[in-house]
């Protein structure tokens, strides 16, 4: 959720920092800008509603000059996107400018404060208090010193933020500051970069700096790089962190589009995170940092997670109580966070699941939960995340980086993940022998192949997608641990289609949306070979009985499914029931995106969404 970028060395700026925002779109944005310190000795920017490609328009005729600067891709919060509430901020003088990530939450206290005292504010935004503060820094005792102005304006902030600063009166100099929202910096001999997370540096270094909550860093042309506590005090050895996969991960390859390109990827990706998982005494999970005792004490797991990835926590929760016999409560963060009474016990484990590993919420959850005394573990899929950096142990999913806002690739691949821990906890709970741990292993370890087969199939979801291109809405439905798959395949289609969609226990048609089918409208069921598959099938019957067009996600050679549909979405057998919604989403990931070009839209970037949710 919204960028930074930032750069000072002895190279144009510009040119660097619309490429960083161009990598950075992935995260949801709704307007740019770019402000860079002329060789003039002023500031020059340009920033606009809309994309980053009107943006660099609008620079190449602005013709900004400058080898130090800052950029910033915004998704409102305060204030609509127009030209106006775009970043980057200056203050009063037009010598100062900031960009800023988060939410300042005592921002009209701020602006009444700043207005009786003088300030014309420009913009509907919180962060723009921000450039006036450290500009009545600047202009008292804090005069030449760029990093205290700062310091000394954040301490009035209440919120999250993630600042860059420059300033046309200390040339070659960012200053940045965190507290809660991700930034990182890095030192190279061409000069000093800051960002939002590491995808805008991975093709100028693989060491960056990710700076700690209350922590800033002044960046200097040279390539310096300081780091300074809340305190002012330097930082003598701050953390670096290795960036484990190169520039190209980030790029098409040849594919029409990031989110075809990583549903492409979820084969190699589950046999990363599955290689080396089992050894003489089971499944190894050194990461979880827990003792064998630790784990067989467990006696209740809470699951925290957002979107998508809640889906995932849903999956988890029937996977471990179903082998390790441990009764698990899965959760929203967004509303765990207000729950007023909260069942911990001395053995309670609390797994967040989060793709970016920052999302506000779920890392709320996180720290909630550790100061009633939990172990908190994390399933994430970035490498030195707040996440990571917070639990007690973490399992990193190694699907790579994933710039398509929906999430594919790491979806499937935090489930895989899930399965591995509740094996884990099946095997120190004793529910399981070694070789039926090694079974449920092999299970996991077909999936690659299983899913190759679903994308070979990708021709059956651009003929089912015919279905939806005059409906206004469409159901999905489920049952059992597929209710949930239904549930993902309803939020992958209206993230990217826009197309209104609802998802049920199939069951629970009855129980009212049996009331939106008429004829022509379509539904989507998932009906594999399981043990409910009969009662599956007669909630089809259901369906077309009314006049609905069907579409089924079912197993090869089910002609009774087949007899009744319009299209059938075929998936090979596989081992275990539980492990079915991997396989199945993949049809469910396709179909929403043949429907979503069907239907014009940008299914790397939709409207509206950010990749990784970092205000509450």
């Amino acid at each position: 959720m919204c960028g930074i970028v930032g750069y000072t060395g002895r190279d144009q700026a510009v040119g660097y920092l619309l490429e960083g925002l161009s990598a950075l779109e992935y995260r949801g944005y709704d307007s740019a800008g770019v402000e860079v310190v002329g060789t003039d000795g002023a500031l020059h920017g340009v920033k606009c509603a809309g994309r980053v490609s009107v943006l660099r328009e609008r620079c190449e005729t602005a013709n900004l000059v400058g080898t130090t600067g800052i950029a910033h891709t915004r998704w409102a919060t305060h204030g609509a996107p127009t030209d106006r509430n775009s970043h980057p901020h200056r203050d009063c003088t037009g010598r100062i400018a900031i960009v800023h990530n988060g939410i300042i939450e005592n921002f009209r206290e701020l602006r009444s404060y700043l207005a009786r005292n003088g300030h014309a504010l420009a913009s509907d935004t919180d962060s723009e208090v921000i450039a006036h503060l450290i500009e009545d820094a600047w202009a008292g005792p804090c005069r030449g010193d760029l990093v205290t102005a700062v310091r000394h304006a954040v301490r009035r902030l209440r919120g999250s933020w993630a600042i860059a600063v420059v300033c046309a009166d200390a040339p070659g100099e960012i200053v940045c500051a965190r507290n809660g929202s991700p930034l990182v910096v890095a030192s190279t001999p061409d000069g000093a970069f800051a960002a939002s997370d590491v995808t805008p540096l991975a093709g100028v270094t693989s060491r960056v700096i990710q700076l700690e909550n209350g922590q800033l860093a002044r960046l200097r042309a040279s390539g310096e790089v300081t780091v300074f506590d809340e305190e002012g005090a330097p930082v003598d050895a701050p953390a670096v962190m290795e960036i484990d996969w190169d520039a190209s991960a980030a790029t098409l390859g040849g594919y029409a589009d990031f989110m075809a390109k990583e549903i492409a990827e979820q084969p190699e990706a589950l046999e990363r995170l599955l290689s080396g998982r089992l050894g003489e005494k089971g499944i190894l999970l050194d990461e979880l940092s827990m003792s064998e005792k630790d784990l067989a004490d467990v006696d209740l797991v809470y699951l925290i997670a957002c979107g998508t990835s809640y889906h995932v926590g849903l999956i988890a929760r029937t996977l471990i109580q179903t082998w390790a016999k441990v009764p698990v409560i899965c959760d929203f963060a967004s509303e765990f966070n207000y729950e007023q009474d909260v069942l911990v016990t001395p053995h309670t484990l609390c797994v967040v699941i989060t793709q970016s590993g920052e999302t506000a919420d779920t890392l709320t959850a996180a720290r909630r939960m550790r100061g009633m005394g939990c172990k908190v573990f994390a399933v994430t899929n970035v490498l030195g995340s707040t996440a990571a950096r917070e639990a007690d142990g973490v399992l990193y999913v190694q699907a790579g980086p994933e710039v398509c806002v929906a999430s594919t690739k790491a979806y499937t691949a935090q489930m895989v993940a899930s399965a591995l821990l509740a094996l884990r906890l099946a095997q120190a709970k004793g529910e399981m022998g070694r070789p039926e741990v090694e079974r449920h292993y092999r299970d996991l370890c077909a999936l690659p192949g299983l899913i190759r087969e679903v994308i070979s199939r990708s021709w059956q979801d651009k003929r089912a997608a015919a279905v939806f291109r005059r409906a206004h809405s469409a159901l999905f439905l489920g049952r059992g641990v597929n209710a949930t798959t239904a549930s993902e395949g309803a939020l992958k289609l209206k993230e990217i289609s826009y197309l209104h969609a609802e998802a049920y226990p199939a069951g629970e048609m009855k129980h009212g949306p049996i009331a939106l089918l008429e004829p022509g409208f379509p539904v989507v069921a998932i009906v594999p070979a399981d043990r409910v598959h009969d009662k599956t099938v007669s909630n089809i019957q259901e369906v077309i009985a009314r006049g609905a067009v069907c579409v089924a996600v079912a197993t090869d050679g089910d002609e009774d499914v087949a007899s009744l549909v319009e299209h059938v979405l075929w998936i090979p057998p596989v081992g275990d029931e539980l492990l079915v919604p991997i396989v199945a989403v993949v049809h469910l990931q396709m179909l929403a995106r043949y429907v979503a070009r069907t239907r014009g839209c940008d299914v790397d970037k939709p409207r509206n969404l950010a990749k990784s949710v970092t205000v509450e």
